[in-house]
């Protein structure tokens, strides 16, 4: 079995999150290795649920476009009851495992990466009030202790390390 190694952090709502993502990419971590969990409350969701790129006067129109490209940009993106970004093949495969049920809508999308059922509940509730937890897919096991240490640098105020075993053929389709 191979084990799948990552990082998560709990934000509150009024973080700067393309500052975290840039401090995330300057300590060597890729923005495809970068999945958000966003509080449907936090002005980014705000963002995405009102854009409205054809209709919208054109400054705001850029406004949300450019947002909307960076959002792109991450591995995956989840904002409960609001909408969805995945680019990652990884992230894609683990949120959308499920069938049964939406993962921006429930916390089985979390429990696909790797959290406890009670504790995938846990931040979902947190998050529906207000914040954004931060996942870092950290390949090699080394690097958890750099990604945890720029979670906390930036200013998470929970952080842990996540590890899950994977069996050999989803071990073999994450690596191509």
């Amino acid at each position: 079995m191979a084990i799948n190694t990552a990082v998560y952090g709990m934000y509150p709502h009024d973080v700067a999150l393309q500052q975290i993502v840039q401090t995330l990419n300057q300590s060597g971590f890729g923005k495809e290795d970068i999945c958000m969990m966003v509080s449907p409350k936090h002005p980014l969701a705000m963002v995405v649920r009102e854009a409205r790129i054809l209709n919208a006067e054109r400054g705001a129109s850029a406004t949300a476009a450019g947002m909307m490209a960076w959002l792109m940009k991450l591995g995956a993106v989840m904002i409960p009851t609001v909408g969805l970004f995945i680019r990652s093949q990884t992230f894609f495969k683990a949120l959308m495992a499920t069938k049964d049920s939406s993962p921006y809508g429930n916390s089985s999308g979390l429990v696909e990466l790797g959290f406890s059922a009670g504790d995938a509940e846990r931040f979902e509730n947190e998050l529906r009030e207000m914040g954004v937890l931060v996942y870092i897919a950290c390949p090699e096991k080394a690097g958890t202790t750099r990604a945890m240490e720029v979670l906390r640098r930036t200013g998470a105020h929970e952080t842990a390390t996540l590890e899950q075993e994977i069996c050999p053929e989803a071990a073999l389709e994450a690596a191509a």
